[in-house]
């Protein structure tokens, strides 16, 4: 069997550097806001090129407090609008939802899966305070446009870069192109920990403040409480196992990359969509950088796709098969109808791609599809 993620085999790469350093926090006695913590927000501050990093969580929470962050520094208020893709992963929407804020759901296009960057404008009201990207799969979402049309109606962009650590646009890598960024280290992602991790990261040193200290329980100092916070910190085990992970990002996500290029140059199955890394979203002069976390392919009978990968001894995964829209949690959106984060939905399927992939098991997966029959 071709695992779809084969998280014993990553981090087996590792395990010496993992457990030297878990022992040392054992041996610390100390296990949360150390010197774990302080060494890998530092590390990904400066491999993103942000100016700070803060350690949280999870991915939901770094995203939840910084829009948080921004209410609280009264950039925003309850009720405002924040832009966002119709078929992100349903935690782009909860963390605005559970700010009291509203989210204007907005239709990606079928080449990226990423917000259509032109659809944005006519969405814009005067409620709307921010943009929230997602650079869905690991592929980039992001364009000068952008950035000037931010700026034109005064918008945050906030950048849901969970799924894209490494990933860069022009030089610059995601994290660091809008106002703030929220990550998350989920064991599955290109960066994983052993648990649940994120961070945020920004060049707002007012904006680091609120967050951290709206992460610990609105605390700048110990039992004194400024502002009404969550428990919402990075422990220094998990801060201990990314300072070593992270030091392979690079060369893990172009492993990932070599792959991507395969599937894209060698999967030539005339009923199979692939997504397409350049697209009409960017210009000439605008140079994305993919780190593709997933490669989502899409095909109109996907169910039968899947069965048959399943047989012979692949296995994929849907992401997503529900839009955030159409879910019982939003009960007050299912009326709401979009048609190509419909068929979005309907259709992908993503293939097995990590770091220890081997180059006979892509060709196996290649092949695999090339010789499918609906």
């Amino acid at each position: 069997m071709i695992k779809f993620l084969d998280l014993q085999k990553i981090n087996a790469q590792y395990a010496d550097e993992l457990k030297q350093a878990a022992a040392e926090v054992i041996d610390s006695g100390w296990f949360l806001t150390g010197d774990k913590l302080a060494t890998f927000e530092k590390q990904l501050a400066e491999f993103t090129g942000a100016k700070h990093a803060i350690g949280v969580a999870n991915g939901l929470d770094a995203l939840r407090l910084i829009l948080k962050a921004y209410i609280d520094m009264g950039v925003m208020a309850a009720g405002d609008e924040v832009i966002v893709p119709a078929n992100t992963y349903i935690a782009s929407v909860l963390a605005i939802t559970d700010n009291q804020l509203v989210p204007v759901l907005v239709e990606p296009t079928l080449e990226s899966y990423n917000l259509d960057l032109n659809l944005i404008e006519k969405h814009i009201t005067p409620k709307t305070k921010a943009i929230m990207v997602v650079h869905l799969y690991g592929q980039v979402c992001w364009s000068d446009d952008l950035t000037a049309l931010a700026q034109k109606h005064q918008l945050k962009i906030i950048e849901d870069n969970a799924q894209a650590i490494g990933a860069s646009f022009n030089g610059v890598k995601t994290g660091n192109l809008g106002d703030a960024s929220g990550f998350s280290f989920y064991p599955g992602k290109n960066l994983g920990a052993l648990g649940d991790a994120g961070a945020v990261t920004t060049n707002d040193a007012e904006l680091v403040e609120r967050v951290r200290a709206l992460g610990n329980y609105g605390s700048k100092k110990k039992y004194v409480n400024e502002f009404i916070g969550l428990n919402s910190r990075l422990d220094e085990l998990q801060a201990a196992f990314l300072s070593v992970k992270i030091k392979h990002i690079e060369t893990e996500n172009q492993i990932r990359k070599n792959i991507a290029a395969r599937y894209l140059q060698e999967i030539t199955h005339p009923e199979v969509i692939l997504p397409r890394p350049v697209n009409k979203s960017f210009s000439a002069n605008e140079n994305p950088e993919h780190v593709w976390h997933l490669f989502v392919i899409r095909h109109p009978n996907r169910d039968a796709l899947q069965t048959y990968l399943s047989e012979c001894g692949i296995q994929t995964l849907i992401h997503y098969p529900i839009p955030p829209n159409k879910q019982g949690a939003y009960a007050q959106m299912n009326h709401l109808d979009f048609e190509l984060t419909n068929q979005i939905h309907d259709t992908v399927l993503s293939l097995p791609i990590s770091s220890v992939m081997t180059q006979d098991e892509v060709t196996q997966v290649i092949t695999a599809i090339n010789h499918f029959k609906a």
